[in-house]
Parts: C-alpha cells; structure tokens; sequence
C-alpha cells in the first residue's frame, strides 16, 4: 500500500528551495558587483529577504559550497548547448567552428537569461579571486564536451608545441570570460554596447580568439627592438 505523502513535508521542501533560489540569485548579484570576498554571508541573507542571517550556512554550508553552487546551476545549461553544438559539428570542422563551440554556449546561455544578469560578471570575480579560482576552472575542466572543444582546437594546430597550446588556452578562456562580463555590465547599466546582441558580441569574440590568439606568426616571432634611439619598436625574426 502506497503510504500518502505528507502535505506539510512537501511545503517544508518547497519552502526550503524558493529559500535557496533567492540565496543563489542575491549571492550572484552581489558577488558580480563587489567580489566574492567583499561581500559577507550576512548581506547575502539580507539581500535574499532572509531574516535569518543565518540562512546561508544553514542551507549552502560555506562560501565556498555558495560560490560552488551558483557556478553549478549555471553549468548544467552551459553545458546541455555545448554538447549540441558539438554533435552538431563534423570533428574534422576547422577552427572557427571549434571555437565557437566555445564562445557561444556561454552566450547563448546570457541571452536566454534576459536583462540583466549577473553570471558572467561573477565569473570574472571569481576568475580573480585565488581562493575561489580552482572551482571554476577545476569543475569547467571536468565538462566532457569542453575538453572534446579543446582537442578539437589543438588538433587543428599541428605545428604549435602543447605548451603553446595551453597558454593559447588560458588567453582564450581569459578572452572569453572577461569580454563577456564587460558587455553585461554594459548591457544592465544602459551604457553603450560595441555590438547589438549577445550573438553579435560571440562573433566578435570568436573572430578575435581565431584572428589573435590562435594564429602562427607567418614569419618567426616578434621581438622589441630598442636600438632606434633607445624607442621600443616591434620587430620579426627568424
């Protein structure tokens, strides 16, 4: 016999997760607009309409689990697009193809939330903080489809070294995070915008990040000459 389940428990529960959304989206904001360690777990439960300063331990644990579970919630749909958009491509596709499989399931995920948002802008807070650092990285290095993205980007560049390739990356991702925080900042404030839409701005990132970071010196490298009169110039060697 199937045992009737208790109304009040659901209404506990339910109570309990409207309680962590309003954590998770007052925590974000903040920590997008003053930085994670700026911002105590006390202003967190007040900006959550929280009576209980104690809320956030109480439901999250640390700032850490907080920081780790607003990064989760956003993952999750960044995630389904990219393993879409990786199916959806041949995996002998050029670069262009395999960095947009980078660039825009990020913005395709800011778009969809609407304005404003805040996710990309705690990102860069959290690209920055060293105590908060290895959460994203660390978890965004464990998505299946993103290092699947990364493999596709360096099969394409035979002739650059793995170390090359890794620092590539890094800039990439730097690239990436920080342009995407300046255009939503820009976008919630009403300041003016370099292009008109989330997708605009993943095609201008995209042809940045394939045009500059990505590209072999066609003739060696470039080395800053200062024998002209003690000026720095650039030149190419090799």
């Amino acid at each position: 016999m199937t045992r009737p389940r208790d109304h009040s428990a659901d209404c506990a529960q339910r109570a309990a997760s409207t309680t962590q959304e309003a954590i998770l989206a007052a925590a974000e904001r903040l920590f997008a607009e003053h930085g994670v360690f700026a911002v105590s777990n006390r202003q967190v439960s007040e900006a959550a309409g929280q009576g209980n300063n104690a809320a956030v331990g109480y439901h999250f644990g640390t700032k850490t689990d907080l920081v780790r579970a607003i990064e989760e919630k956003h993952r999750a749909p960044i995630e389904r697009l990219r393993e879409q958009m990786v199916a959806d491509i041949d995996t002998s596709s050029d670069m262009r193809a395999w960095v947009g499989c980078l660039v825009r399931p990020l913005t395709e995920h800011l778009a969809a939330l609407g304005n404003p948002t805040w996710y990309a802008r705690f990102a860069a807070q959290v690209m920055t903080d060293p105590a908060y650092y290895h959460i994203v990285v660390k978890d965004a290095l464990s998505s299946p489809s993103l290092v699947q993205v990364i493999d596709g980007i360096n099969h394409c560049l035979p002739e650059l070294s793995a170390a090359v390739r890794a620092e590539r990356n890094v800039m990439a991702r730097n690239l990436l995070v920080h342009t995407c925080a300046d255009f939503e900042r820009a976008l919630a404030t009403g300041a003016p915008v370099p292009r008109p839409s989330w997708d605009a701005a993943a095609s201008g990132l995209i042809d940045a990040i394939v045009g500059c970071g990505w590209r072999r010196l066609p003739h060696g490298r470039a080395v800053c000459d200062e024998s002209n009169g003690g000026s720095r110039q650039m030149r190419f060697v090799g």
